[in-house]
């Protein structure tokens, strides 16, 4: 999914610096160290936008891991928001993961790669050097409903070639919950999704009232994005399209459906990210230099990023929004802290 911001803001994320702070109104759990992060409404282009809540990156964390961008999407009403139609659109230095719970996206992207994006079905895109591709909601689609989650890649493989994965993972049955593990592993699935970070990305289903214990690894920071019923995280309440962030040195995680009927919610998780990354539109670099160079080489239509091959809208490719008067901010995550079982 392109960032269709016409004025992006400029972010330099990653590394860590100082104690955690907090959003007012957002304590952290003095017995958890769980840190809730609100999202803010952004609309996905068009008249007639759907809008989607964005929770990563935010002023109070910009990563969880890897995790540098996380969008969450509907349950929304093609016939009232047109749906989704992005553009061919560039992409570097990132995967992009597009999670569905309901409807259907055609992707098409410079790798050649012409698939669907289905509900319980994983679509990563690797970017590195550079890449682009188009997004389109099908006819058939008449609710839209998902996440699209973006991971930054470690500067060793800031330029690795541009690649497409297609992958279903199976249901695990977690005695009453479930998960499907998209990316790495958790309750004894293992996700074969080539990743360039230690990186888990699941979705949890908890019925009615119940609630789920996941062993984890301690070494991993993780955010648990609800998605439109709350959820428990270590007994604090994370709202919808909210995410309970909590830092490493857990190796369990409790969470919990507090309601009358059944709750989803996606796990994030990851090793601190200890590099600092620059993120603007739908670039990530290492420099205000690098948004720049890249910014021209996709206005000039550089081989950098390829073709889209097939895509019918009226719009050929996305153009880039211009840069704002100013060098990048420093933004960077709060030191992660320490949490106990």
């Amino acid at each position: 999914m392109s960032n269709t911001e016409q004025a992006p803001d400029e972010l330099r994320c990653g590394g860590h610096q100082g104690e955690p702070g907090t959003r007012a109104g957002e304590p952290a759990s003095a017995v958890t160290g769980l840190r809730v992060l609100a999202p803010r409404e952004v609309p996905l282009g068009g008249p007639r936008a759907m809008r989607v809540r964005r929770t990563l990156p935010r002023r109070e964390r910009s990563l969880i891991g890897a995790w540098c961008f996380a969008d969450h999407y509907g349950p929304d009403d093609v016939a009232r928001s047109g749906g989704m139609d992005v553009p061919p659109h560039p992409h570097t230095g990132l995967q992009t993961v597009s999670w569905l719970f309901e409807g259907e996206i055609e992707h098409r992207d410079s790798t050649g790669a012409h698939a669907l994006v289905r509900p319980g079905e994983l679509n990563l895109m690797t970017a590195g050097h550079g890449v682009c591709h188009s997004e389109v909601s099908t006819r058939s689609t008449t609710t839209l409903h998902g996440v699209q989650l973006w991971v930054a890649l470690p500067g060793a493989d800031r330029d690795a070639p541009r690649d497409f994965r297609h992958h279903v993972p199976t249901r695990v049955d977690l005695g009453g919950p479930s998960a499907r593990v998209f990316l790495g592993e958790l309750a004894g699935e293992s996700s074969p999704v080539p990743v360039f970070s230690p990186l888990l990305g699941a979705e949890i289903v908890l019925p009615a009232g119940g609630g789920v214990v996941l062993e984890v690894d301690a070494a991993f920071e993780h955010g648990i994005l609800a998605d439109t019923l709350p959820v428990e995280v270590a007994g604090v309440r994370v709202e919808p399209a909210h995410i309970g962030y909590l830092p490493p040195g857990r190796t369990r995680l409790e969470v919990a459906n507090p309601g009358g009927e059944p709750a989803r919610a996606v796990l994030l998780g990851g090793t601190p990210f200890e590099e600092e990354i620059v993120m603007w539109w739908n670039f990530v670099g290492r420099s205000h230099d690098d948004i720049v160079e890249y910014r021209e080489e996709w206005g000039r239509g550089s081989a950098r990023f390829g073709d889209v091959r097939g895509y019918q809208g009226e719009v050929g490719r996305l153009p880039a929004p211009p840069l704002p008067n100013a060098v990048i901010r420093p933004r960077r995550n709060p030191a992660p802290g320490v949490g106990g079982d």
